[in-house]
C-alpha cells in the first residue's frame, strides 16, 4: 500500500500560501505578533498566522486532488513551524481519515475497490 513519491512542481503550493496569507520575511522582520515559519521543501518561504487554518485548507484540497496528493504537510507546534514537501523520493503510506470521530472509509467503500464499480455501476478505484 505504500509508495515511493515521484515529486510535483512546488510552484502550486507556494502560490497557494501567498494568497492564504503568507508573509514574506522581509514585511515580519521585526515583528512581535506569534507565528509560524513555513517551510517549502526545507527552504523557509515565510511566516502564517494562522496556521490551524492553513493546514485545515492544504488537507481539503489535497484530498479534492486540487493539489497532488503526494504532498505532505507537518505542523510542528512546539517549534512553531509548518514544513510542506513536494520532493520526490518520500515513502508515503495512506491514511485512515476520522471525522467526528467516525471512520470515513466504510466496508461498502472497500467493496467497491475490489469490484471495481460502485453500486451505480460508475468505475471506482483509488485515484
Amino acid at each position: 500500500m505504500s509508495c515511493i513519491s515521484v515529486g510535483s512542481y512546488s510552484a502550486p503550493v507556494i502560490e497557494f500560501l501567498e494568497e492564504w496569507g503568507l508573509e514574506s520575511l522581509e514585511e515580519n522582520a521585526h515583528s512581535t505578533t506569534p507565528c509560524t515559519k513555513v517551510f517549502v521543501n526545507g527552504v523557509w518561504m515565510g511566516v502564517h498566522r494562522d496556521p490551524a487554518n492553513l493546514v485545515k485548507t492544504i488537507k481539503k484540497l489535497r484530498r479534492k486532488d486540487d493539489i497532488s496528493p503526494e504532498v505532505s504537510v507537518v505542523r510542528d507546534i512546539r517549534e512553531k513551524e509548518l514544513r510542506i514537501y513536494t520532493d520526490a523520493g518520500r515513502v508515503c503510506r495512506p491514511l485512515f481519515i476520522v471525522e467526528n470521530q467516525q471512520l470515513l472509509l466504510q466496508k461498502k467503500h472497500i467493496m467497491w475497490l475490489n469490484g471495481g464499480y460502485n453500486d451505480e455501476g460508475d468505475e471506482y478505484k483509488w485515484e
